[in-house]
């Protein structure tokens, strides 16, 4: 049977799962400002409309916490396949919603889906990824999500000038079709090699090995090379005690257990995608145009070009993030995030006022800013999103996938993942509630948080781009400093030298050869 075997087609395929994230975020932030959905569901509150949108993430973080057990069963690739078997139920529920509880049904089964998928396609992408572009390939699901988001905005417009409850019903069944076409693309998809060599069905590993990185040849020097590093890695975690979940915080794991989560966390608490200013931009957009006086098709308009700044930035990111590396982005991302929170607290504190019956009736915004300080507040939220799309919201996803070994990926990743949506969770009940109630101190909140994330992301981040996922061992070993690690030279960078270091020796064409029981943590 025909297996595609190009990264880039896989990734293309294979980050539809991360569309699927988008389309369901879209099909709730495109609607709560229309009259059909208000009209038929009968003007949810903010508090309950806090609940509808909150309930995609509690599906998600079940989701996610059960993905990595399902995925280290039954492999990668069917892990995604039953997920997206998933989301069409979902979708139909969804889709044929009569009431507000079916509604929240239909979210929590696709978020499920969309824990799965958020944790394993990572994982997935890492592990067929060579390391020079790793971060690219990985950093395509993020781009996926914006895609997903995007079109579905569109379509969801698009939609909305249709009268009465088919125009919500129509958006919400269109999201079936990607899964469709992930299904379908599944039955061509390669096995991880990495899932593979757990299962200790090693020829199969060398094959895929070889159709991803050495044109079909097994005896290619670099599919030999990684070949070797993922047999000492399997024989190191198959002579390790079988240990549950909780070993990911044993001695040797919980420094790579706390990096991958608080990346995920911390995305979220400093403007992830349920987070005050890409907020805006993915859930309630619509609250914060309304409160600078933006209504009707310009306030579309606004949220529209919003989206566009997400999609283009974090394209621009893949092609230059294996130069860059992770820290510095997550660094000094978290530090211009940081300026742009405190800068919209003072505009909104200094120029706004408080409207007792809400801006144009809403009773979630409460606070108004008009005249230039308002545009002001625009502005800046572009500039965030920019600079989200730039830094954390791709860098985040690909650094969870790589700093966990082998024994530990998929629940790793998944146990990260779940993170991300109990914070996601949290803050979709949180923002409208804070909207309502301390309006513009929210931002201070936020401002604070990014604070926080930029001293982690100096203190607790190694570097791990340009080096395999065997290679990543080494940074995370005692007395490495993390701020250090960027000068670390790899195999991968073919610049050691002939000297073993750290238990790796590097042959003349720049394989690594690695000595027994040398830097693959378990």
């Amino acid at each position: 049977m025909y297996v595609i075997t190009n990264i880039y087609v896989l990734a293309a395929f294979g980050t539809i799962g991360g569309a699927l994230f988008g389309f369901d975020v879209s099909s709730m932030s495109a609607w709560i400002g229309t009259d059909q959905y208000h009209d038929y569901f009968n003007n949810p509150s903010s508090d309950l409309q806090g609940g509808i949108t909150a309930s995609m993430s509690a599906g998600s973080f079940a989701g996610a916490l059960a993905a990595g057990f399902l995925s280290d069963k039954l492999g990668r690739k069917h892990a995604m396949e039953i997920a997206a078997c998933i989301w069409l139920v979902g979708s139909a529920i969804q889709c044929s919603s009569q009431n507000v509880a079916q509604l929240v049904a239909g979210r929590v089964i696709n978020g499920f889906t969309v824990g799965i998928m958020s944790s394993q396609v990572p994982v997935y992408l890492a592990e067929l990824s060579p390391g020079r572009i790793r971060g690219r390939i990985v950093g395509i699901q993020q781009w996926a999500i914006e895609w997903g988001i995007l079109i579905m905005y569109l379509i969801s417009y698009g939609c909305s000038k249709i009268a009465g409850p088919s125009s919500f019903r129509l958006a919400w069944g269109l999201q079936g079709i990607p899964a469709l076409v992930l299904l379908a693309a599944l039955f061509l998809f390669p096995e991880s090699p990495r899932w593979l060599a757990s299962q200790d069905r090693w020829e199969e590993t060398l094959n895929v090995l070889a159709m991803l990185h050495g044109n079909g040849d097994p005896q290619h020097p670099i599919v030999q090379a990684e070949y070797l590093e993922v047999r000492e890695a399997v024989r190191i975690a198959s002579e390790a005690a079988e240990l549950p979940i909780f070993g990911l915080f044993g001695p040797k794991m919980w420094r790579r257990t706390l990096a991958g989560m608080s990346a995920q966390a911390n995305q979220q608490m400093l403007g992830g995608n349920a987070g005050h200013m890409t907020f805006l931009v993915l859930y309630y957009i619509v609250y914060v145009f309304e409160m600078a006086g933006l209504t009707g098709n310009v306030n579309l308009y606004s949220s529209a070009i919003q989206y566009v700044i997400f999609l283009v930035t974090t394209g621009i990111t893949l092609l230059f993030i294996e130069k860059v590396g992770r820290r510095q982005l997550l660094f000094y991302g978290a530090i211009v995030m940081m300026a742009l929170n405190f800068a919209v607290a003072g505009m909104m504190a200094n120029y706004g006022e408080f409207v007792p019956d809400g801006v144009n009736g809403s009773s979630t915004v409460r606070w108004r800013v008009t005249g230039p300080p308002a545009k002001g507040i625009i502005f800046a939220s572009y500039f965030f999103v920019a600079i989200y799309g730039f830094t954390w919201a791709p860098v985040a996803w690909i650094y969870c996938s790589e700093v966990f070994p082998l024994r530990w990926r998929a629940k790793g990743v998944g146990l990260s993942a779940a993170t991300n949506w109990i914070f996601n969770f949290a803050l979709a009940y949180f923002v409208p509630p804070a909207f309502r109630n301390i309006q513009w101190k929210t931002y201070i909140i936020f401002g604070v948080f990014c604070l926080w994330s930029t001293i982690h992301s100096y203190f607790g981040y190694p570097e791990t781009a340009g080096k395999t996922l065997e290679e990543i061992d080494l940074v995370f070993e005692p007395g490495v400093k993390p701020w250090k690690t960027s000068g670390i030279k790899t195999a991968v960078e073919n610049k050691l030298g002939d000297e073993p270091v750290g238990g790796v020796e590097v042959g003349e064409k720049g394989q690594v050869f690695r000595h027994e029981g040398a830097a693959a943590s378990v």
